[in-house]
């Protein structure tokens, strides 16, 4: 007993000396989670996943800067005295025996609380990172003693201790109680099951932060190359070009070569710093929301972040915002235009694989590109694409690409033994960097090809106020569940390059990830202001009546939110008003009678574009009072039939999910204006206020955003109903539509291209027959007199004036 406690005497001692050197020269980056639920009456015992001084030192430190129990303090249980951080059990050696001193702390405790049931712990696993995102002194040696997948050996931690020590991570796992499971009669404790179980949260934290191992690119290369499905390509190829297995091997190899990342935790850390200073430069911050449910599954699901697509900037902000908080950078998937000498390689190796445009035609190039993202998918490498494809030139949400969804799907079918989870994230932007290339096209100018010198052109705007920028998490999709539900029995078919039940989950999958993303829209002042301003007939209003306003549909969403996710901006309307103006988005005007706030052409067809972004949070608010401007009164019967056949044409336009139970949504929508005096409860309905001009001027304001959409609907209908049933095929119709609409801006002075976009008509013909109204036979659209008395039941919705000129154009 004397050698052990002369032992424990030595190690308290040497604890002690090495804590006095190292106390003041340890500091923490990221600590999280930052607070959880401690039993206070209940001794606390810390407990690391290996065995390191250095890393009972920094916990020490830590617990006592959090004000937590103390790390350094020791604990008696019974006869046994143990300290207050101790490491994991080391796994078993050669001859079977479990290694190292430290080995015996976990049993020795369960042995006294199994001897005394008064006695009790609680263990808390604590992960240490050295510098996995290094702060402000960056240098060579910092990269070199960062923390990776290989542990670190003594020569190389005493370097992380000098050059890392000021940079440290900790993630704090939730405390295990350990006296309700021994007493559980269920529950066999013994120290191997403990010792499994916080092994496998260490190795789902690590997972977490660091990801897979990156370090055997070469090996995963040559497993692309040399697997079935490449191989068999290959011998295609070779029967196809007459060529030989040599040559058609070496092309594949090439591919391979051109496709793959070859990840590096340096250049990662290198970027990090680089951005950091750029966005502190560009942004006046960079807000980050619902991060907390990707991290609660990180480590135990394969992420695929599917994120809007609105500035050449979006992957490196997402990258940045997710290394920050202590979580893997994806493996990004860019297009092979961005491949270029230098700055290819630096994408490279910061995780980006690159992607030709289009390889339907090439077999032996689209094997090698699937192969490898299964087997980025297979071993749990997040990954990040755009569903979208491009930019989004208009500020909308585009329609969903297939590819990389059904590729994805194809590599989840083939091995489905770790699940899958999508991860929407909205990026909103108070002012992007492409503001005046988007400027060009959303006048009418012609879209300009994709360039990597777009990213270097734009870095001249650098001096200019950009605001802050805003990225919102939406919540996440299990790729499991979601084909249980849609494809129930999808892993009956038997394993092939196409299931047949492929054609039906791509789409379906598509749409529900795109609603995601927009239910993850937050709203700020430019995008508030823009909503508001747009709907003036001449782009200018009173200062006090758009603070009013801005300052209603925040109310507004705050009662009767337009998504789960929506973040609200902090401050006061007046303030925005100002912001806004200092972005250089609208211009005030002082007047005798009070300011003016303006929007000069140029502003007002910019502003179109971050209104759009948040356009579908307006629609339930927005529906209900446009068919309040031209009608004084409504029972909540009349009001359903009428505005229900709206509903699935605005959701499939914008992407956001109809309502359950429209009839309800209704009632709040009606209940919420009702509050804010925008609408009068009568023995039998709703009515406007009578006499009351503001609230109908608000009325106004907020239904003129839905006028668009639904003056398209009416073109399109009335154009088909001219015909007989049958009579038009659906490219007719489309592009007949998109004549019309077009006609109607030029008439009415508008300068507003996406109006008469033609995507736009197809999605309102591809929802018609989704909602029956419409059915097609060899290329013709059929419909019956239900759909004549819907059109014109929604004449109601459009003043007598509107009402006419639509329909004296569709006679034309």
């Amino acid at each position: 007993m004397a050698p052990m406690q002369a032992s424990m005497g030595l190690q308290r001692l040497w604890h002690r000396l090495a804590s006095r050197l190292l106390d003041r020269w340890l500091a923490f980056r990221l600590v999280e989670p930052e607070s959880f639920r401690l039993d206070a009456t209940c001794p606390t015992l810390y407990v690391i996943a290996r065995t390191a001084l250095t890393d009972e030192i920094a916990i020490d430190r830590l617990s006592r800067d959090l004000d937590l129990p103390d790390a350094g303090q020791w604990h008696q249980f019974g006869h046994v005295s143990l300290p207050g951080c101790f490491a994991l059990p080391r796994l078993r050696g050669r001859l079977g025996a479990i290694q190292g001193q430290h080995s015996t702390h976990l049993q020795h405790l369960l042995d006294a609380l199994e001897a005394d049931t008064t006695l009790d712990a609680q263990l808390v696993p604590v992960s240490v990172f050295w510098s996995r995102a290094p702060g402000k002194d960056f240098g060579f040696w910092k990269m070199l003693a960062a923390d990776d997948w290989a542990w670190s050996g003594r020569l190389r931690r005493l370097l992380s201790v000098i050059v890392n020590g000021r940079h440290l991570e900790a993630h704090f796992g939730e405390p295990i109680r350990l006296r309700p499971l021994i007493d559980d009669p269920e529950v066999t404790l013994t120290q191997r099951k403990v010792a499994r179980v916080l092994r496998v949260h260490f190795r789902r934290i690590r997972a977490r932060v660091l990801g897979p191992d990156i370090s055997h690119h070469r090996t995963l290369m040559r497993g692309v190359v040399d697997s079935r499905p490449v191989r068999e390509a290959i011998q295609e190829a070779v029967t196809a070009d007459r060529s030989t297995p040599a040559r058609e091997r070496r092309r594949a190899e090439r591919y391979a070569r051109e496709i793959a990342s070859n990840m590096s935790y340096p250049v990662m850390r290198f970027l990090y710093e680089l951005l950091k200073r750029l966005w502190n430069r560009l942004y006046e911050g960079v807000d980050v929301y619902g991060l907390d449910a990707v991290k609660a599954i990180a480590g135990e699901r394969t992420l695929i972040y599917v994120p809007c697509h609105r500035s050449h900037i979006d992957y490196l902000l997402l990258s940045y915002v997710l290394y920050r908080e202590g979580l893997m950078p994806p493996h990004i998937a860019a297009g092979r235009n961005l491949d270029m000498p230098v700055i290819g390689a630096l994408l490279r190796r910061g995780g980006a694989f690159f992607l030709r445009r289009s390889f339907k035609d090439n077999r032996l190039y689209a094997a090698v590109f699937n192969e490898y993202l299964h087997r980025l998918i297979a071993r749990g490498h997040p990954v990040e694409y755009f569903i979208e494809g491009g930019r989004s030139r208009t500020g909308r949400m585009l329609s969903p690409r297939p590819g990389m969804l059904a590729m994805t799907l194809r590599s989840f079918a083939r091995d489905a033994i770790r699940d899958v989870a999508f991860v929407p994230v909205h990026v909103g932007y108070e002012r992007v960097l492409e503001s005046n290339s988007y400027l060009r096209e959303l006048r009418g100018g012609q879209k300009k090809k994709e360039s990597p010198l777009d990213l270097l052109r734009v870095l001249k705007h650098l001096r200019e106020p950009h605001g802050r920028v805003t990225v919102s998490v939406g919540e996440p999709l299990s790729l499991a569940e979601f084909l249980n539900e849609t494809v129930p029995g999808w892993q009956d078919d038997p394993v092939s390059a196409r299931p047949a039940w492929l054609n039906r989950a791509v789409p379906l999958l598509g749409k529900t990830l795109a609603r995601r993303i927009n239910d993850a829209a937050s709203l700020n002042a430019v995008s508030l202001v823009a909503m508001t301003l747009l709907a003036t007939p001449h782009h200018t209003i009173e200062s006090d009546l758009l603070a009013h306003h801005i300052g209603l549909l925040v109310k507004l969403q705050r009662s009767l939110p337009g998504s789960r996710h929506c973040q609200l901006p902090a401050g006061e309307p007046a303030d925005w008003i100002e912001h806004v103006a200092s972005l250089g988005f609208v211009t005030r005007q002082p007047q005798a009678l009070g300011e003016l706030v303006t929007a000069r052409p140029e502003q007002a067809t910019l502003l179109t574009w971050y209104r759009n972004n948040v356009l579908h949070l307006f629609m339930h608010l927005g529906l209900v009072a446009f068919a309040f401007r031209n009608n004084a009164a409504f029972t909540l019967d009349d009001l359903d039939a009428l505005l229900s056949p709206a509903w699935p044409l605005l959701a499939n336009e914008l992407y956001f999910a109809p309502p359950v139970d429209p009839r309800e949504r209704l009632k709040a929508t009606l209940s919420a204006l009702t509050e804010e005096d925008l609408l009068q409860v009568t023995d039998n309905g709703w009515r406007r206020q009578p006499g009351h001009l503001e609230s109908s001027e608000h009325l106004r304001l907020l239904g003129q955003p839905v006028q668009p959409t639904l003056e398209r609907a009416y073109l399109l209908l009335a154009s088909l109903l001219r015909y007989p049933s049958g009579e038009l095929t659906r490219q007719a119709l489309e592009e007949h539509s998109r004549q019309l609409a077009e006609r109607l801006t030029l008439l009415s002075g508008l300068n507003a291209p996406e109006f008469f976009d033609k995507r736009l008509f197809s999605g309102m013909l591809e929802t018609l027959e989704q909602q029956d109204w419409l059915r097609v036979e060899n290329e013709r659209l059929f419909y019956d007199e239900s759909l004549r008395l819907t059109q014109m039941r929604s004449r109601a919705l459009f003043d007598p004036e509107l009402r006419h000129r639509l329909v004296r154009l569709t006679r034309q």
